[in-house]
């Protein structure tokens, strides 16, 4: 742990975040010492906004205020404080929708308590100190820095932050069009860890094709702005790794609305598609602003009133921490 403090600031600051998207999982088997492994990227929507200010003592309101008030208290313990800070979500995620909600805002929270403070930390010590290091690092690591993550897993004994692998930004004339549909949740927290100790063992030759995917097909084509390329290999890895998922969701995505919205997405120009995480939250790659609007007026059409589509660039930075 690092603890490096300056005298406290004495000004408003403002974290804001933008969810992450949860491409896949590597290995689930822990064959070679790691469990699980993940590949992401930062989301263009919907975006997280947290405001915090000196205090006389800790108080946490807004959006999300039970959860905030969890991870400010975590930051605390951690750090051994008494941190006199007013933390206020001004804009929180939307919950279980495989957007990363919780991971968000905790890192936003204890970012802006540490700012607040006057502690300068690693995305390792922030992710360990409001105690989101269980399973994925992606949300971390976008928020972090952005752009398209492969992090390599947690070690199966011990604890840590998995290590960031590779780090690329995704080119600005790539579109996301992410679907955000309301009425089906995807699972988290204790329900998401019986859910994974409960599935089958996955085929070695699965998880072997899945990385090679990531190393021969996915991050080349990011590093070459070969979006077709991209997204072919983006669906082939949710095509695999949505048969591990399948005996808990029901099928390669979460419900038939995703099934539905991924498939139209296709049908309708996008270059790759996928859910995100446990989803319901789907998503659709194309090229160009144009194709973007197209796209994203044909799902809003689509899903009717029943969920909100986000459309822009990936993220090529992470969260943005301004004083005023």
């Amino acid at each position: 742990m690092s603890l490096d403090r300056e005298a406290p600031p004495q000004q408003t600051v403002v974290v804001e975040t933008a969810a992450r998207l949860h491409f896949g999982v590597l290995d689930l088997r822990g064959s070679l010492g790691r469990w699980f492994g993940g590949i992401g990227a930062a989301a263009p929507g919907p975006t997280l906004r947290v405001v915090a200010r000196p205090a006389h003592e800790l108080c946490v309101d807004g959006e999300d205020a039970t959860r905030a008030l969890e991870f400010a208290q975590r930051f605390q313990r951690h750090y051994d404080l008494d941190a006199a800070v007013h933390v206020h979500v001004e804009r929180a995620l939307p919950h279980h929708k495989g957007l990363g909600s919780g991971t968000q805002l905790a890192l936003a929270v204890g970012r802006a308590i540490a700012e607040v403070s006057g502690i300068t930390t690693t995305p390792e010590e922030l992710a360990t100190a409001v105690g989101r290091t269980k399973r994925s690092a992606v949300g971390t690591w976008t928020f972090a820095g952005g752009g398209l993550v492969v992090e390599g897993g947690r070690r199966r004994e011990g604890s840590g932050v998995s290590p960031l692998l590779a780090r690329i930004p995704l080119p600005a004339s790539w579109r996301c069009v992410v679907a955000v549909p309301d009425a089906v949740c995807g699972i988290s927290g204790a329900a998401e860890a019986d859910a994974l100790a409960g599935l089958p063992p996955v085929d070695d030759r699965d998880v072997e094709r899945v990385a090679h995917v990531v190393m021969m097909g996915l991050l080349p084509a990011a590093a070459d702005n070969d979006i077709h390329a991209f997204g072919s290999a983006l669906t082939a890895i949710q095509t695999i790794t949505g048969r591990w998922f399948a005996p808990i969701q029901g099928g390669t995505f979460a419900s038939s609305v995703s099934a539905d919205l991924v498939r139209h997405m296709a049908e309708w120009g996008a270059a790759g598609v996928g859910q995100s995480s446990w989803g319901p939250t789907v998503y659709g790659l194309v090229e160009g602003e144009s194709a973007a609007g197209q796209l994203a007026d044909r799902v809003r059409h689509a899903m009717g009133a029943g969920g909100s589509v986000f459309e822009g660039p990936f993220r090529a930075h992470g969260a943005c921490v301004t004083r005023g």
